[in-house]
């Protein structure tokens, strides 16, 4: 069921197309999917079935689990997923760890939502094969799913799943990292990554971006270690803080993620290393942005949260109301936006993480 084969687009898509997207996150019937390199914007099926759902006062019960639900990412994607929800006049439920990113903690709370029986689940998978049961539950309860941003390995059983270009990404944050650095043949350098999971699809898909652009253009960088985090600042900030010890001679720090990102930082700037060690992060949280401004960050890249959880809405409302997945791409790839001192205003207002 749902067992579709799709491929993903790897081309350069039009920042105009997702900024529209993000900023058509609030309440807009229309959806984008990733195609042939270009941003494509196509209405949903099922708009006149959710209507006269609303016409009657009955509402349809989506839940909404993610890993740390305090991270500004997920906040972000929150307010897309409230609008959306809200103008198809969807119960949205809203569940997750408030800080810690582990399928130790995620599974209970999906058995929790599950128990309340809601038409649909929307899941961001902490990792790929410990949540697969979990899908394997909303199935035999007859709960349609989809996924953003993270996946589990199998998506025979999903109805679609949404995320960004992770590996393009890593690709960006290689080549942002190799011109803060000045690289130059012949020279060696030294980098470390900053992970929240070594399962997580989107940590992975970063990592391994970043590793083949290095490879492929930059042999002289050596990628001496990787530590994990749990999506929590402070033990980011800490990884930094060991490796600043054991590697005196350190030049860059590709931070993979918000959180890490956002410890990162705080390390660089409390040992007054800002400028001396090349920081390249992921997502745009408003004090992320902040320090990219200040070239605190070389870059930032930028994902469209909003966009990916109002995709999920419209994709569960179609196959919910109408039992039909026509019209509904499969597994949807949005592009990343590379931040740096020099983006335009427009753009930063674009693309920072808005909570409320």
């Amino acid at each position: 069921m749902f067992n579709q084969s799709v491929g993903r687009s790897r081309g350069a898509l039009l920042i105009t197309g997702a900024a529209a997207l993000l900023l058509g996150a609030c309440g807009s019937s229309k959806t984008t999917t990733a195609k042939a390199g270009a941003t494509t914007v196509a209405a949903k099926a099922g708009t006149a079935t959710t209507a006269a759902a609303a016409a009657s006062g009955t509402k349809l019960k989506i839940a909404f689990v993610m890993g740390a639900e305090s991270d500004p990412f997920f906040q972000a994607m929150k307010v897309g997923a409230e609008a959306e929800a809200k103008a198809k006049n969807v119960e949205l439920i809203w569940q997750g760890d408030p800080k810690e990113y582990s399928p130790a903690t995620q599974i209970p709370v999906v058995d929790q939502v599950l128990a309340l029986k809601p038409d649909g689940l929307v899941l961001i998978p902490t990792d790929p094969k410990a949540m697969q049961p979990s899908v394997a539950k909303a199935k035999a309860a007859g709960i349609a799913v989809s996924m953003v941003d993270t996946k589990t390995d199998d998506l025979t059983d999903v109805v679609s799943f949404i995320t960004g270009d992770n590996a393009d990404g890593g690709s960006k944050a290689a080549d942002a990292m190799a011109k803060a650095m000045g690289y130059k043949d012949g020279s060696k350098y030294k980098v470390v990554i900053g992970l929240t999971s070594d399962t997580a699809t989107t940590n992975t898909g970063r990592r391994d971006g970043f590793k083949k652009q290095v490879a492929a253009k930059y042999p002289g960088i050596s990628i001496v270690d990787e530590a994990f985090s749990q999506s929590k600042p402070d033990v980011a900030n800490t990884n930094v803080n060991n490796w600043l010890t054991k590697f005196p001679d350190l030049n860059g720090i590709f931070a993979i993620d918000g959180s890490n990102a956002q410890g990162a930082a705080a390390a660089l700037q409390a040992k007054n290393l800002v400028g001396k060690i090349a920081l390249v992060g992921y997502d745009a949280y408003p004090d992320n942005v902040k320090l990219v401004k200040s070239g605190v960050f070389t870059a930032l890249i930028a994902q469209v949260p909003a966009a990916e959880a109002k995709q999920a809405i419209d994709d569960l409302v179609q196959v919910i109301t109408t039992k039909k997945t026509d019209g509904i791409k499969h597994e949807v790839v949005l592009p990343n936006f590379t931040l740096t001192k020099d983006t335009t205003e427009a753009d930063f207002a674009t693309y920072t993480y808005v909570a409320k």
